[in-house]
């Protein structure tokens, strides 16, 4: 590298959220770079900025701007200097990078899938007629209408130490919370059971820790470079082209997931329609180097067999 790697009296900034599991993510990205480089913790500078996602909490994420609201204020940060790289849960990220910015860095995948959630209920199947389900993802609650509509589902927002005082408090009898979330906090016993992609289709790049940079910071680019996961990569390539042609964003049940075999590659989608009446799924396989042609050519597929009016979008 031609420039300096970062110090303790010239700390490499890391931007993230200010929850447990954000600031378990941001100290991963900053552990990875540290056993890369051989630096100490103090040559990285922990940023935490308060998000509009995480502060309004009583309304959905489609009445108050959708997606960007988990990355909106720490991508300004980015673009204006207050912070050198900002790490995200990819689930959560717009498909589309504001100008100046490159999301190419991605740590190893996490586990996929969803967990169940209960303190008194030991699975999906238990649930009893009419039980009340907390949710705040459409995904989630377009798939559990298809799968159980004699359930009673209502919004869910927060942490997932917000959403276990929920459920202690009796707002619902059940919840799902990202395995991957669970796991990386040591809290894997919290889940119940952890739910098969087969019988409910994980979140494009669920599992996924993102690091976005400035385009044009050739220091940064090179450091992220030697953390990068490959194979991490190329399925998400193959979900996030699926997702940006679907127009995905917080106000369209969409799922999806690849798998690496071999050197082939395995993606599944799914498109549902808001209130979980109809399900729409498909698949493709092909080579991990068409990876994001994959993903287009699957999302075409399933635009195709949609009903008009399938999404409020369309």
């Amino acid at each position: 590298m031609t420039n300096p790697l970062p110090s303790p009296a010239q700390p490499l900034k890391i931007g993230t959220r200010g929850s447990p599991l954000a600031l378990w993510q941001a100290h991963e990205v900053r552990r990875c770079l540290g056993a890369a480089f051989g630096l100490p913790d103090a040559a990285f500078e922990i940023v935490v900025i308060k998000v509009t996602g995480d502060q309004i909490l009583d309304k959905p994420l489609k009445e108050i701007g959708g997606k960007g609201l988990f990355t909106r204020e720490i991508e300004e940060a980015l673009i204006d200097g207050g912070i050198d790289i900002a790490v995200h849960s990819m689930k959560d990220m717009p498909t589309v990078q504001p100008e100046g910015l490159v999301l190419d860095c991605y740590l190893p995948r996490e586990d996929v899938r969803d967990g169940f959630v209960s303190p008194g209920v030991a699975s999906l199947a238990d649930l009893p007629q009419g039980a009340v389900v907390g949710s705040s993802s459409l995904r989630r609650r377009a798939q559990l209408a298809l799968r159980r509509p004699d359930l009673k589902l209502v919004e869910f927002r927060g942490n997932v130490q917000t959403r276990m005082r929920k459920l202690e408090e009796g707002v619902a009898v059940a919840t799902f919370l990202a395995m991957a979330g669970l796991n990386r906090l040591g809290m894997a016993h919290v889940a119940r059971s952890a739910i098969a992609p087969e019988e409910m289709l994980p979140a494009v790049a669920q599992g996924a820790i993102g690091v976005e940079r400035r385009a044009a910071d050739e220091r940064v680019a090179a450091m992220l470079a030697a953390i990068h996961d490959g194979p991490t990569g190329v399925r998400l390539a193959a979900e996030r082209a699926m997702l940006a042609r679907l127009d995905g964003s917080c106000e369209t049940p969409i799922a999806g997931l690849a798998v690496i075999e071999g050197d082939q590659l395995w993606l599944r989608g799914e498109i549902l329609r808001p209130d979980g009446s109809e399900s729409i799924t498909g698949a493709r396989r092909g080579g991990v180097a068409d990876a994001a042609a994959l993903g287009r050519d699957l999302a075409e597929e399933l635009l195709g067999r949609a009903p008009s009016g399938f999404f409020s979008w369309r």
